[in-house]
């Protein structure tokens, strides 16, 4: 068995901290999206299509999350008439994935909630370390997205 050295040891910290992180902000989201009857779930899927309508594959990859995952919330948020299904005109398999109206105005509504959220939040921690946090993040989102050697 391999010991783990310093470095090893300090991201093997880094890691248990990102999940517990992770969910805290699951759970934040959830908060926020409530009033507007959104899940932290169905509030992501929703500001990616927000943009342009997109495939459950395509907002999965974006989001990192699995297709299949992504297609269950999708089809639970047509339910709920917070997107609809659009023919898509590259794949007649792989519809796309649009906001109507009303989930528009939901999504508003979280994001009005998200930006007081994160303004009190940020208040509390300086701009260089939310930078320096960011960065480190996104460094280490680079690394683990290139597939480690075979032995």
């Amino acid at each position: 068995m391999t010991a783990l050295t310093e470095r090893g040891l300090e991201f093997s910290q880094l890691l248990v901290e990102v999940f517990r992180v992770n969910g805290l902000l699951l759970a934040a989201g959830d908060r926020l999206a409530r009033p507007a009857e959104l899940t932290s779930a169905r509030w992501q899927v929703l500001g990616v299509v927000d943009h342009e309508p997109a495939t459950a594959a395509q907002v999965a990859r974006i989001m990192g999350l699995t297709r299949q995952s992504v297609q269950q919330t999708a089809n639970a948020l047509a339910k709920d008439r917070m997107i609809e299904f659009l023919d898509n005109p590259r794949d007649r398999r792989a519809r796309l994935i649009a906001l109507t109206d009303r989930g528009r105005t939901a999504l508003r509504q979280v994001e009005l909630r998200q930006a007081a959220w994160a303004n009190q939040v940020a208040d509390r921690l300086s701009v260089a370390d939310l930078r320096a946090a960011t960065g480190t993040l996104h460094d280490l989102g680079d690394l683990l997205a290139v597939p480690p050697p075979r032995n």
